[in-house]
């Protein structure tokens, strides 16, 4: 019974993890982390040492001391209290570029695709919906006109005894002639 059990548990897991949304998780994840490495090589590289152009060559080196003596000892550890936000400035421009880069390059692509498939589809409904239109209105005339044609001939053809003339039967109107008798 264990044995069926596991099989089921493991179809389950299976099934999980082959639902759309798990496989297009996962694809992300991937993506995103190779995608980081080059957005971040290029803050690194190239736009970190445009912004410390001005002052020092890293962001990182931009730190104020919130209780001194700051520094540096001989170990390479830090003395007193640094506010490090040049890293939060590194951080700051990575996380844009990053945005900026998936916004320009996946979703507006993205959401001008769907809505051109959105917009086909509704026009393909359009069309679908003009042609069930059209064949209603077609149908509701020649209802209309059955109807008149009807209306018509009821008014023209009298009914048998009748008549015009002393209930012969005949057509409605044409004095007596002998005509079908409805």
């Amino acid at each position: 019974m264990s044995e069926k059990k596991q099989e089921s548990v493991l179809a389950g897991f299976k099934a999980f993890l082959m639902r759309g949304n798990v496989v297009d998780l996962a694809v992300a994840v991937v993506i995103g982390a190779a995608f980081t490495n080059i957005v971040n090589s290029v803050v690194k590289g190239i736009i970190s040492p445009l912004v410390g152009a001005v002052g020092t060559k890293s962001l990182d080196g931009y730190t104020s001391c919130l209780k001194g003596p700051c520094g540096i000892d001989a170990k390479g550890d830090a003395i007193g209290v640094n506010i490090l936000w040049g890293s939060v400035l590194n951080a700051a421009l990575t996380f844009l570029i990053t945005a900026a880069v998936v916004y320009f390059l996946m979703v507006l692509p993205m959401a001008k695709y769907l809505a051109k498939v959105e917009q086909r589809r509704r026009a393909k409904e359009g069309v679908q919906e003009t042609m069930e239109i059209t064949e209603l209105v077609v149908l509701k005339e020649i209802r209309d006109e059955l109807v008149a044609q009807r209306a018509h001939q009821n008014g023209q053809y009298g009914q048998v005894g009748q008549g015009n003339q002393g209930g012969q039967a005949g057509y409605g109107n044409q004095g007596g002639h002998a005509g079908p008798g409805y």
